[in-house]
């Protein structure tokens, strides 16, 4: 399914970048399915690449004014993974700045309320199933968001270690891609990214590679024209594509679930 939805995701940017009228959008493409972290979850049976796919389609229908599509797509990203919400944050950000300046609301703008209304029908559902609304704030693997920069705390749970420079790149890439796409036409990719941004720093967990992911297609649009430089696709191709490969053998070798008796998943 993961690999499948990969595909899609993979076809659905590249027309993104054609439709926004961005050159060479096969190498960008290619440059967006190699970031080592993303290389690894889109291999396995992760939800990543249908988050992205949701997300990244939502937002196109969006700016189409297509709020049904927008909706329905946005809804199925929160359904998916629950920061999908931020869409809708986003979304609610860009109408109320057009009626501050038209003084006029468009009536299918409503549809977007399909959004938070997915999320409410899942806790609805784990209401019914397990006579918890809010069980999924009781599982004990809920990821904290107590402050910024909480994943510079190797005490926690899920951080563990004290060898984290490697966020302060995530966190910077991200916060330029914010500050890059500030005097941009792409203003639903600004309030999405800006959003998410902010939530990502508050994250205290290791693995901010990995919940950073969906602004990795908006940083590849961003940067566009450094992606497709020639000494960038030089490095890329000599270093990047074969130190991610490595990387990533190495990890799904190491990276595995301690279950003995997989007969109760089966």
């Amino acid at each position: 399914v993961n690999i499948a939805f990969t595909i899609l995701l993979a076809w659905f940017f590249y027309f993104l970048l054609c439709k926004y009228k961005i050159n060479n959008p096969l190498i960008l493409t290619t440059v967006f399915l190699f970031l080592p972290r993303f290389l690894v979850v889109r291999s396995v049976g992760a939800p990543e690449s249908i988050f992205i796919l949701f997300i990244l389609m939502s937002i196109y229908f969006f700016d189409k004014q297509k709020y049904l599509l927008s909706g329905i797509l946005g809804g199925l990203s929160v359904m998916t993974k629950t920061p999908g919400i931020i869409l809708f944050g986003a979304y609610s950000i860009i109408l109320l700045i057009n009626y501050l300046k038209t003084k006029k609301f468009n009536i299918n703008s409503l549809w977007l309320l399909l959004i938070p209304f997915s999320l409410f029908s899942v806790f609805l559902f784990y209401f019914f199933k397990y006579g918890d609304f809010f069980v999924y704030f009781h599982t004990g693997g809920v990821v904290p968001m107590p402050y910024p920069f909480s994943a510079f705390n190797f005490e926690k749970v899920w951080v563990g270690t004290a060898w984290l420079d490697d966020l302060i790149f995530y966190f910077t890439l991200y916060g330029l891609t914010v500050v890059y796409l500030y005097k941009t036409k792409f203003r639903t990719l600004f309030y999405f990214a800006i959003l998410f941004f902010i939530s990502i720093l508050f994250i205290q967990h290791r693995d901010i590679a990995r919940y950073s992911l969906p602004l990795w297609p908006i940083a590849v649009i961003a940067f566009n024209k450094f992606f497709t430089s020639k000494a960038f696709l030089i490095v890329f191709f000599t270093i990047v594509v074969p130190a991610s490969l490595f990387y990533s053998w190495n990890f799904l070798i190491y990276n595995i679930m301690p279950i003995a008796d997989w007969a109760p998943f089966l």
